[in-house]
């Protein structure tokens, strides 16, 4: 069960009510956020639920029978939004673009980006700093220097930046210069990491594990949020299958059950999804007309030449039309709900 406390609660209201929740049998964990204050009960006992909401200090109940309980959406009905200011948000009902390059390379190729970005109206760019690379020869990323250097030139021109965060230590370095942390496949399931970024006041896009099931993604977002960060995003990036003619697969199936089970908003990462560069468009699309509330894709001047992921980045042009062609198949589904 989920109980909802009143801001007014008093400390001995809250004993009481912890109290009376623990002789019905639920086991009970006390979940403060930047947007409310919460008891999350753990049990399988069967009670009358108007029992415990007359008690004071409680604003509602719920009972939430998902292992995953503040991220479903059999509590909070209105989906969450995600505010980052300036006018930019990621919510249900609208569309959010994000673009930019695999890695952060050089301070020419952020002016580039965010030129480009600005000149198609987009307002939040992604990019790596940190990155986890197969080979420990590869590029690695241009490190915290690099992300301050990024900050600085997109703070100027009102881009907002998406940027994954590898490990607990880079968290509180970041925090400055990062409007959302992104966490990456191979990290969904790093609980340590996943529980402090429960501390931060910031957004968190999660991505869904590359092996990993729906569920799977809805917990770890469960460990951020019981953390006390509900500022979350969820994010179909691809899975490992045992087909080999794309880098993953694609499940545009997870992003309407994602929406059915969760209040989160739900990207789509169409260049990892598929990792090839001419199909990225399509599935781009596919990933809204399936119902997402953004798309995140990968795009640099010249990707033949970029430092990682070219062969599934989009080149300028394409990039233009790519978004252009996705606020237009947006307009189209909006027509289609209406129906």
């Amino acid at each position: 069960m989920i109980i909802q406390l009143k801001e007014d609660i008093s400390e001995k209201q809250k004993d009481l009510l912890k109290a009376e929740v623990n002789q019905i049998g639920y086991k009970i964990t006390e979940v403060k956020t930047q947007l409310g204050d919460y008891l999350v009960g753990i049990g399988k006992k069967e009670f009358d639920i108007r029992k415990i909401g007359k008690k004071e200090g409680i604003k509602d109940i719920h009972i939430v029978s998902d292992e995953y309980k503040l991220v479903s959406k059999k509590w909070k009905v209105n989906p969450t939004s995600i505010d980052l200011g300036d006018g930019v948000c990621i919510k249900d009902g609208d569309m959010a673009i994000i673009a930019g390059p695999c890695s952060i390379e050089s301070e020419q190729q952020i002016r580039k980006i965010i030129q480009h970005l600005k000149e198609n109206g987009i307002k939040m760019m992604r990019g790596g700093v940190f990155k986890p690379r197969s080979s420990p020869y590869a590029f690695r990323g241009l490190g915290i220097e690099g992300l301050q250097l990024w900050y600085n030139l997109a703070k100027e021109e009102g881009i907002k930046i998406v940027t994954e965060v590898m490990q607990v230590s880079q968290i509180e370095e970041m925090y400055p210069y990062t409007d959302i942390y992104q966490v990456g496949a191979r990290n969904t399931q790093n609980f340590n990491l996943l529980d402090e970024l429960g501390k931060v006041d910031k957004a968190v896009m999660i991505k869904r594990g590359i092996s990993g099931t729906i569920e799977e993604l809805l917990q770890s977002a469960e460990y951020v949020f019981s953390g006390g960060n509900e500022k979350l995003i969820l994010c179909e990036r691809g899975i490992r299958t045992y087909e080999r003619a794309s880098r993953n697969t694609l499940d545009l199936n997870a992003v309407p059950i994602l929406k059915s089970k969760s209040h989160l908003p739900v990207i789509v990462d169409p260049s990892h999804g598929i990792g090839i560069r001419e199909f990225v468009p399509q599935m781009a699309l596919a990933g809204v007309m399936a119902g997402a509330d953004g798309i995140i894709y990968e795009t640099h001047e010249i990707p033949e030449k970029a430092y990682s992921d070219g062969q599934q980045t989009l080149d300028f042009e394409q990039s233009a039309l790519l978004a252009d062609w996705i606020r237009k198949t947006f307009a189209l589904r909006k027509k289609f709900e209406l129906l």
